[in-house]
């Protein structure tokens, strides 16, 4: 089943007509509401307290519960865990994962979450770092919430600065289960004028492809 995953991902990336069936199955919404609970959590306003502009996003996906591995659908936390394992310890992450772990893997950052083995099966609590570019602030049953945009070793504000919120959750109702990756960028280190959010048009672009990627790769960790 990998190697077909592997094979399909090629070619959502390979043609138009594959690209917009990746963008069908992962659609993304920018700006994100007024209402979102990102704009009011404690996470994001200790991170932005100055409020500054942000580049903001959230790729979403449904799935049918049937299609859903039982075990994960048993216990709360189980299905967002095992999500964001699929986003980090999947296909989607591992350019990024090697180009970051041949920039700054060393004695340094030997704590830190860098081979798939430990990707796919951390239970990312708070203060678990990733390959020395995330770190882990919030984990609830429904989401897990890393910053993103620099080295965690940089504590205090910082010029290029985000969150990353990954999370799972079901709806009976419907009978299926939401997937989504949603993103906050700014700069968190002093007040930024104006209302433009810190990605030009095109990089934003391209996040929100990755974004689709990382979604779709990452739901391959929930399937039967």
């Amino acid at each position: 089943m990998g190697l077909v995953r592997t094979t399909v991902l090629t070619g959502l990336l390979g043609t138009s007509t594959a690209a917009a069936f990746l963008a069908a199955r992962n659609p993304v919404i920018s700006p994100l509401a007024a209402a979102d609970p990102v704009w009011s959590s404690s996470v994001y306003k200790r991170q932005n307290p100055s409020r500054n502009p942000t580049t903001q996003d959230i790729c979403i996906k449904r799935l049918p519960l049937s299609k859903i591995k039982p075990e994960l659908l048993k216990k709360d936390g189980d299905l967002a865990l095992e999500f964001c394992r699929g986003v980090w310890g999947g296909l989607g992450y591992t350019v990024q994962r090697k180009y970051l772990e041949y920039k700054y893997r060393g004695p340094e950052t030997a704590d830190q979450l860098w081979d798939p083995e430990q990707l796919k099966t951390s239970t990312y609590d708070k203060g678990t770092q990733i390959t020395d570019h995330f770190e882990v602030l919030e984990k609830t049953n429904t989401s897990i919430t890393v910053r993103a945009g620099d080295t965690p070793r940089t504590k205090g504000p910082r010029p290029s600065d985000g969150l990353f919120v990954i999370s799972a959750t079901v709806d009976k109702a419907h009978e299926e289960v939401e997937l989504s990756v949603k993103s906050v960028f700014f700069s968190s280190e002093g007040k930024v004028a104006g209302n433009k959010g810190p990605m030009p048009p095109w990089i934003e672009e391209l996040h929100q492809w990755y974004s689709r990627v990382l979604n779709e790769t990452g739901s391959w960790n929930l399937l039967k």
